[in-house]
């Protein structure tokens, strides 16, 4: 969020590289600006490259009622193992196929989707942590369906200026 404030309060809107974005953060970070961004860099790439993988092939395998988990072995395992790895592989084929002046607005667009889709992971989520059949003593509360359901709320709202800011002419 710093370096996209720092973007566009310095007339950088419209970057095409990270290191367009790194030299725009000069300002707020100093002469080695460079470092922090990536570090920032670095930080989401191992986050996305090993958890975003790792939890879709979990929510798959559950989905699917098939075996998985990283206690398992890989013979105990197979689909779950199989489809991380193909995950993994399907996400540095992607980043090496794109050409370098389409890794930003690529990443910004799977940003926007992310943020489109919370609002509906967030609602599915809280249907089915409030049913006493799946949940048992552990469905949520009056005190924290109101916290959580305000939330969903925010963030929809929230979703819908979003959108609204994309549309042509606004």
């Amino acid at each position: 969020m710093a370096c996209a404030a720092t973007l566009y309060v310095h007339g950088m809107g419209a970057i095409q590289t990270a290191a367009e974005a790194a030299e725009a953060m000069r300002p707020l970070a100093g002469e080695y600006a460079y470092i922090l961004f990536a570090f920032g860099l670095f930080n989401a790439s191992i986050f996305a490259a090993s958890i975003l993988p790792l939890s879709t092939a979990y929510t798959v395998c559950e989905g699917l009622g098939v075996e998985s988990g990283v206690d398992k072995h890989f013979k105990e395992a197979p689909f779950f193992y199989w489809l991380y790895t193909l995950l993994i592989a399907g996400g540095a084929l992607t980043v090496l196929m794109l050409p370098d002046s389409q890794l930003i607005p690529f990443a910004i667009y799977s940003q926007v989707l992310n943020g489109v889709l919370l609002p509906v992971v967030i609602i599915l989520m809280l249907m089915l942590i409030n049913r006493k059949d799946l949940m048992g003593e552990h469905k949520n509360s009056l005190l924290w369906n109101v916290i959580a359901w305000s939330t969903s709320i925010i963030v929809i709202g929230i979703t819908l200026i979003m959108l609204w800011g994309m549309m042509p002419g606004h």
